[in-house]
């Protein structure tokens, strides 16, 4: 049996204030493309179907139009919601999709009971775990002792019970210890939310969303898809790719990954103003990627993020990297950023993630959000 992993779609995503939807589609549009050249029998998607909990009205419609095109196919899908997304959101109309095969994880009050398919070698039972706390976990097994995100799972997993002699794959979403992590994911302090993948030893395969580099964590068979597209620059030199999962009988599990190439990459540049906008520097190169450019000039470019864009129109973030750069990294600057106001530090990040200072009309805004939050810590 031959499944499509794939996971934190984010749809609605917006990256330093681009917007993602058209790459999103157009790599869902390859994803289908790809499926068409290589069939499956079942399509995983392992959490953060969407990037908020309420998406805008676009996301929506651009996961309608995916799912449907999934189901023409005559796919079974397996999908869960995750840590970005709203459960009760995934889950609405869950019955009624439940008819056209696309399942979706409800919101928890149980533990999972398992959905069958069949092939020659007998029956494969798909578990849908959505993203879960300690919290949700303690309200369905008030007699159990739940004191972590390890505890939570565990106890959920045991009481699934899935039958040994089956083969049985797991679709979730959660931070597995030991997996690497990247700038725009969002692990807890001290790893709390961490869990250990041998709660996973019932399973023959595990598909995971959350983290969005593609690995494998422990075993071969509990594996991230990774993300399709990417989604911070500490995701640069990554390869995304869908992941195609072949399931022979009890014991056999083969991988094969299929490249994914992205409408506009995200990619990193460095150099002298001068050296970027040389013609023959950039000329015959994707001029029109997402970009992160660091500029080694030792004074700062008049201008320069409106400059560079006549080149790099989707220039998404510029930095500095010279002698002023470098001393303000010292531990010195710790001391000085101790003496700053939030308002003085939101203004430091927005002017490093937009290239360009918070007008006086944004400042007067964030200002009387921060006073609001202070209010309500007093109350």
């Amino acid at each position: 049996m031959r499944f499509l992993h794939l996971s934190d779609l984010h749809l609605g995503k917006r990256v330093c204030e681009f917007s993602m939807l058209d790459d999103q589609r157009y790599i869902l549009e390859q994803v289908l493309s790809l499926l068409d050249a290589r069939p499956v029998d079942g399509v995983l998607l392992a959490g953060d179907l969407y990037d908020k909990p309420v998406p805008p009205a676009e996301a929506v419609r651009l996961l309608d139009w995916f799912l449907t095109e999934l189901a023409a196919r005559g796919l079974p899908v397996f999908a869960v919601s995750g840590n970005h997304d709203s459960a009760d959101r995934i889950a609405f109309g869950a019955q009624l999709l439940a008819g056209s095969r696309v399942y979706v994880s409800p919101v928890f009050a149980a533990p999972p009971a398992p959905i069958t398919l069949t092939d020659e070698y007998g029956p494969v039972d798909v578990w849908l775990l959505p993203f879960l706390k300690p919290a949700a976990v303690r309200h369905v097994f008030p007699d159990e002792k739940i004191e972590s995100y390890n505890d939570a799972i565990g106890c959920v997993l045991n009481a699934c019970a899935p039958d040994p002699a089956r083969r049985n794959v797991l679709v979730a979403h959660q931070f597995v210890a030991g997996a690497a992590v990247c700038e725009s994911e969002e692990p807890s302090v001290g790893g709390v939310d961490s869990i250990d993948v041998s709660l996973f030893e019932g399973f023959d395969y595990v598909a995971l969303g959350h983290l969005h580099s593609p690995q494998k964590v422990g075993r071969d068979t509990v594996r991230y898809a990774g993300s399709p597209l990417k989604y911070s620059f500490s995701e640069a030199h990554q390869h995304k790719a869908a992941l195609f999962v072949t399931l022979g009988e009890k014991g056999s599990v083969r991988f094969e990954a299929a490249p994914l190439t992205p409408r506009h990459d995200l990619r990193e540049l460095r150099g002298s103003y001068m050296e970027l906008t040389d013609r023959r520097a950039y000329d015959g190169t994707p001029t029109d990627d997402y970009l992160h450019i660091t500029l080694t000039d030792e004074q700062d470019v008049p201008d320069a993020l409106a400059r560079l864009r006549v080149i790099y129109p989707n220039l998404m973030r510029l930095d500095y990297d010279n002698r002023r750069t470098r001393a303000a990294e010292t531990p010195d600057a710790a001391a000085r950023a101790e003496s700053k106001t939030p308002l003085e530090h939101f203004a430091a990040f927005y002017e490093a993630q937009n290239g360009q200072p918070l007008s006086d009309e944004q400042a007067a805004f964030c200002q009387s959000l921060i006073e609001d939050i202070w209010k309500e810590d007093e109350a």
